[in-house]
């Protein structure tokens, strides 16, 4: 299966390709047809991109009923592998924590992820995790980064919402897709909450459970795990990095709510304004899972939310707000404003970002080793500006798993045993 890495194209065909690739296989993840996509060789290999960048490999070796090309195929494989053994790895992780935080007196609530194969939502091997995210009292994060410490984590960085914390040994770069070897991240939240797309929405209070024992704790309900999946995909459609996978997690989720969940979702509201916020995830729920989203729920929470935010998100699609948007925006989501006010502070705030936001930046981009040394990251933010205007330069983030598609060689079946 040798082969040469093929170069990037020209960006318009690159652009092309991810929001072609993007749509099928967001269709085929939804409702799987019996015909292989007519694609070319470059587009076979964005669309590794897209199922890594999305996180649906491992799903889509489960659910495709056609066959693509040799090296399409060994992808999938590979990648369902490496998510399932990453899971047995994750759940292991949890369990000492979870010991170790019922001898400390600690109570914590096992997030996203971690909550939704708790519960069995997924079967083992299908959804991918990058991460271990755990809400703790404010009072306990010194305790709890103690507690971590012991089982070998030590503190990365920190940013407004949470603290990242990552294996003490000495870690490689990180490989392409669901990678057994990528280290697992864990991140420490006392709050639970957006910038949506300035000031934040907060929901922290509605997420613990009444009684926080020590140990692992699980969300006070179903509706307080949905509110929390459909916030977090709020945040990541604002900044066009939503992902497949978490619109799939509200599709299966909500196939277990009641109505008495629902209306526990849209009464408790997280604010003045209620769940407005959860009305453009859910409509693009429903654009690709029809069936998954009751038009009554929409209906209910379509008037708390702002007039020109509703009607962009009508028309919003997976390509257009997720990290298949390869080019870089100067206001990402400047349309979840509520106020002329907000947006203008929004803008500012990046057109002149503070101290704290550009070493939050800095922080974050010298933990990931595939984005160190990336000349966007070493230009000035004032030469960022001009690109944005002038340029749209592409998303690094993006960029760089198209760039590990095009030169990618899946592991062999007898390396993978």
């Amino acid at each position: 299966m040798s082969r040469v890495a093929i170069p990037l194209p020209p960006f318009r065909k690159l652009e092309a390709a991810l929001l072609k690739t993007t749509e099928f296989l967001a269709q085929e993840l939804a409702c799987p047809g019996r015909r292989p996509p007519q694609w070319s060789e470059f587009e076979w290999r964005v669309a590794q991109a897209v199922a890594a960048l999305q996180g649906i490999s491992a799903l889509l070796s489960e659910v495709l009923q056609w066959t693509g090309p040799e090296h399409w195929q060994a992808f999938l494989i590979e990648q369902k592998t490496h998510t399932l053994l990453r899971q047995q790895r994750i759940a292991e992780l949890l369990s000492r924590i979870d010991s170790r935080a019922r001898d400390e007196g600690i109570g914590m609530v096992a997030l996203k992820g971690a909550a939704l194969l708790e519960i069995g939502v997924y079967s083992p091997g299908k959804r991918p995790m990058a991460d271990i995210d755990l809400l703790i009292d404010s009072a306990d994060l010194d305790a709890s980064a103690r507690l971590l410490k012991t089982i070998g984590y030590v503190e990365s960085f920190e940013t407004w919402r949470d603290k990242t914390f990552v294996p003490c040994e000495a870690q490689g770069p990180v490989r392409f897709g669901e990678r057994i070897e990528n280290p697992i991240k864990i991140e420490l939240h006392s709050r639970i909450a957006e910038r949506l797309p300035f000031f934040e929405t907060d929901i922290t209070s509605l997420e613990f459970p009444r009684r926080l024992r020590a140990g692992l704790n699980a969300y006070p309900s179903v509706a307080a795990l949905m509110r929390h999946l459909l916030l977090h995909a709020a945040g990541s459609m604002r900044a066009r990095a939503l992902r497949l996978i978490q619109l799939h997690d509200i599709a299966l989720l909500a196939d277990r709510m009641s109505s008495a969940d629902w209306k526990e979702l849209v009464d408790e509201g997280g604010g003045d304004r209620g769940v407005w916020w959860a009305f453009p995830p859910l409509v693009l729920t429903a654009r690709y899972y029809p069936a998954a989203i009751a038009p009554s729920v929409i209906a209910a929470i379509q008037p708390d939310c702002p007039w020109l935010l509703r009607q962009v998100s009508r028309r919003h699609t997976l390509a257009d707000v997720s990290w298949s948007k390869v080019r870089i925006q100067a206001f990402p989501g400047i349309e979840w404003s509520k106020s002329p006010r907000e947006a203008l502070r929004f803008a500012m705030s990046r057109i002149r970002p503070s101290r704290q936001a550009l070493a939050e930046l800095n922080d974050c981009v010298n933990a990931e080793p595939s984005l160190t040394g990336v000349s966007w990251y070493e230009l000035s933010h004032g030469a960022r500006i001009l690109r944005w205007i002038f340029s749209h330069p592409p998303r690094v983030q993006t960029i760089f798993s198209v760039r590990s598609a095009l030169g990618h060689e899946p592991l062999s079946r007898s390396d993978l045993t």
